[in-house]
């Protein structure tokens, strides 16, 4: 059984074992592979590995050898998995494996906001602090996130675990899903009522066709001035030129976003240079333990399909 991982060093930089893998057949890592080089590689492979390379309905029909592609993340919309389908390809997933890291990442966005801390102690080893005439100073104002309405866009397991988060800061949740998910975490409202009455907006629902760049000028301009806008999910929820437009001229307080539309962005990805915008790597996922779990649920999914049985298949 040959096993080829086509882009591994984001998952494993060097500081996890791919053994739980690695006992099921010949594996192969390469920590990165060009769209055009991924035939060759995977031309002899029995399974294929991929996070975020791109397995087409072409490269599909040329491996010849191809009876399964687990994909190293919960998104698997970088797979033809119709083409794999018609082919008796199966294509796994690992769900659920970065949710209290997202979550987290989220807040930690939100306290970049609102607390300022990177500022402030870089403001002490910048010498400010024993230069000042006073104990203490804020170069930003401070916002205390007791009391103030968190909004959710995406009622799923992260979305919840962010929910969760949000209560413990004493905050009032309200959210909005495709599908009305009664919990006790927050309140359900339409998605125009969530952007309007909501001090932070955090988006966790998936990228759809229906969704893409729904967060434009006019939804944007329901959100309250002194509103922030956090963004875990997907860069392409965003018009990018209306959420940098918006904070040039104030529309909204500001935004912290770990994911963009094209990642890495492009020079002239108008939020690079956007007032009050905080961009963080598309690492909210990226915790020791989110991604040693990937990496145990793919062996898992690898020895289900061995064994006969399906597992965390999205294409059955």
């Amino acid at each position: 059984m040959k096993i080829v991982v086509t882009d591994g060093y984001a998952l494993n930089p060097g500081d996890l074992s791919w053994d739980p893998v690695m006992q099921f057949g010949e594996l192969t890592i390469y920590e990165r592979t060009p769209t055009d080089l991924v035939d060759e590689r995977c031309k002899e492979a029995d399974i294929v590995l991929s996070n975020k390379t791109p397995i087409t309905r072409v490269i599909i029909e040329r491996l010849t050898h191809l009876k399964l592609i687990s994909v190293l993340a919960t998104g698997y919309n970088v797979i033809d998995i119709e083409a794999a389908r018609s082919k008796g390809v199966f294509v796994c997933n690992v769900p659920a494996y970065g949710t209290a890291s997202v979550a987290q990442h989220a807040f930690a966005l939100i306290l970049l906001l609102t607390n300022h801390a990177a500022l402030h102690a870089d403001s002490v080893k910048k010498g400010e602090w024993q230069r000042s005439p006073d104990w203490g100073y804020a170069k930003k104002p401070l916002t205390e996130l007791a009391g103030k309405t968190l909004g959710i866009v995406g009622m799923g397991n992260i979305g919840q675990q962010t929910a969760r988060i949000a209560n413990a800061f004493g905050m009032k949740v309200i959210y909005y899903s495709r599908h009305d998910k009664q919990t006790s975490l927050g309140e359900y409202k339409n998605i125009n009522a969530v952007f309007s009455n909501s001090d932070f907006i955090s988006l966790h629902c998936p990228l759809t066709p229906d969704n893409k760049e729904f967060v434009n000028k006019t939804m944007i301009q329901r959100m309250k001035p002194t509103a922030y806008l956090i963004n875990t999910a997907r860069g392409q929820l965003i018009n990018e030129n209306d959420l940098a437009g918006a904070l040039n001229n104030n529309i909204i307080a500001g935004a912290a976003l770990d994911v963009l539309s094209q990642e890495p962005p492009v020079d002239e990805n108008p939020l690079l240079k956007a007032k009050n915008c905080v961009i963080t790597p598309h690492n909210a996922w990226m915790t020791k333990e989110a991604r040693q779990r990937i990496i145990d649920v793919t062996a898992g999914n690898i020895k289900s399909f061995l064994m006969g049985e399906l597992k965390n298949v999205v294409n059955k």
